[in-house]
């Protein structure tokens, strides 16, 4: 199985940026995507990329959020997170198999997200 290792979170003002990474053990064909989990919730789709790059997204994060992959090597999905708000606050997992909004492959550990009101 194809194992993603996720970094790239912290402490952010409400209206700032900041950038997720997701970096597969090795090269995956695959749609990469990443979900979400506020403390006592679900975990909720976030967004994915297939292979040749176009992406799509939750509607809650749409316009704000924007995801782009590196596959020159091993695959490598980052996730641009703009215009952010308390609500974005969660643990961010990465997934490497992604079909739909349901995530089928590998859990990464997870990168903390919070943004400060």
């Amino acid at each position: 199985q194809v194992q993603p290792v996720e970094s790239g979170g912290g402490v952010v003002p409400a209206g700032g940026s900041l950038r997720l990474s997701c970096a597969a053990s090795r090269h995956t064909v695959n749609p990469m995507g990443w979900f979400r989990q506020a403390p006592g919730k679900e975990r909720e789709f976030v967004g994915a990329i297939v292979y040749s790059g176009p992406a799509y997204y939750a509607d809650s994060v749409k316009g704000r959020f924007t995801l782009s992959r590196d596959n020159a090597e091993k695959s490598v999905v980052h996730l641009e997170m703009n215009s952010l708000k308390s609500e974005d606050t969660a643990t961010y997992y990465c997934n490497t198999d992604v079909r739909g909004t349901t995530g089928l492959g590998s859990w990464g550990q997870g990168t903390q997200v919070t943004v400060s009101s």
